[in-house]
């Protein structure tokens, strides 16, 4: 194809058809896309610098010229994943389909993803900061063997519970660690206490002192995000009653992350619940920290868009109806 060039001897995009230029834009995606080559070797065939050929792509992808599919081998909804992204400003997100109103297969499928996540990032953390519950315990169920050697593990919130469950959902670092070859450090007291001033004793000693610290400094979190139903963990480990639920719900609140509860905007909603509760406290995510929230099911719908809005979070991963209410 023969086009005008300007004085340098370069294409002269300003002044080119349009339908020479979509032809140009053709012949560049197949060199590029089908053909294998280079942008070196096309700009040097059709006589444009590498910049031009550059631009020529990103204008076929634009355009709908060049239309690139993902198809991951796992289940994945890429397209969703994108539109999380770009919306919330996210680092990652990962969405798996949902799978009708069947919350326990869509927490598997969740907390499959995540495993395989966390077993993929590069640079490997040497330490990593987790919350306890049911979806981590689901997570440490499908980490895959071997996923991180020799990780140290931090408990996030107080795991000690006053009644006891008929599944172990407090001993998440513990297994985290084993999955890893590594080891864990624990928060050896209540998720919350009766008092502000207690809580301000217990933090105050060194050992707990000590775990708290190293919760802070961990340049990865992962935790689920709790709904407000009487099933929530909380009521379950007797840190908090079914009445207390009511009065959070009355008080605006939508969720939990790590003990805390939040309102849609991701603020606190009761401060001197709060300032009761030990262990590691959400802010929005600073750009030295891998933030990873992890929640499914129509009942977690508003906390996590809670947590994105406020920016909690800098990676999700989530169901296909929690992402879509995300986007509405």
């Amino acid at each position: 194809m023969l086009v005008r060039t300007d004085h340098d001897g370069e294409v002269d995009f300003r002044t080119m058809p349009a339908e020479t230029r979509e032809q140009l834009m053709v012949q560049a995606a197949k060199a590029y896309y089908d053909l294998g080559r280079t942008m070196g070797d096309i700009a040097t065939q059709l006589g444009m610098t590498r910049w031009q050929v550059g631009r020529l792509l990103k204008d076929a992808r634009e355009q709908g010229v060049v239309r690139i599919e993902i198809v991951p081998r796992a289940m994945r909804l890429p397209e969703l994943e994108s539109r999380l992204q770009r919306q919330y400003g996210l680092r990652e997100a990962i969405v798996v389909p949902s799978s009708g109103d069947e919350d326990m297969l869509a927490l598997d499928s969740i907390s499959q993803a995540t495993g395989q996540y966390l077993a993929g990032l590069h640079p490997r953390p040497s330490l990593i900061g987790v919350s306890w519950g049911r979806t981590m315990a689901s997570v440490a169920h499908w980490l895959p063997r071997n996923w991180n050697d020799g990780v140290e593990v931090v408990l996030l919130n107080g795991a000690m519970n006053i009644h006891a469950a008929s599944t172990r959902t407090n001993n998440i670092a513990e297994l985290f660690a084993s999955a890893g070859n590594g080891r864990a450090t624990l928060l050896p007291v209540p998720a919350i206490v009766g008092r502000p001033e207690t809580r301000v004793v217990l933090e105050q000693d060194p050992v707990i002192d000590r775990v708290l610290s190293l919760g802070r400094a961990a340049p990865v979190i992962c935790f689920g995000l709790g709904s407000m139903t009487a099933d929530s963990v909380l009521v379950q480990s007797g840190a908090i009653g079914t009445s207390d639920i009511a009065r959070l719900r009355r008080m605006g609140a939508v969720g939990d992350l790590l003990g805390r509860f939040i309102d849609q905007d991701g603020k606190i909603v009761d401060q001197e619940l709060n300032d009761r509760t030990i262990g590691f406290e959400p802010t929005p995510v600073s750009a030295g920290r891998i933030a990873i929230g992890v929640a499914g099911g129509g009942a977690k719908h508003a906390v996590v868009i809670a947590a994105l809005r406020a920016g909690l979070l800098s990676v999700l991963v989530t169901d296909e109806q929690t992402a879509r209410a995300a986007l509405e």
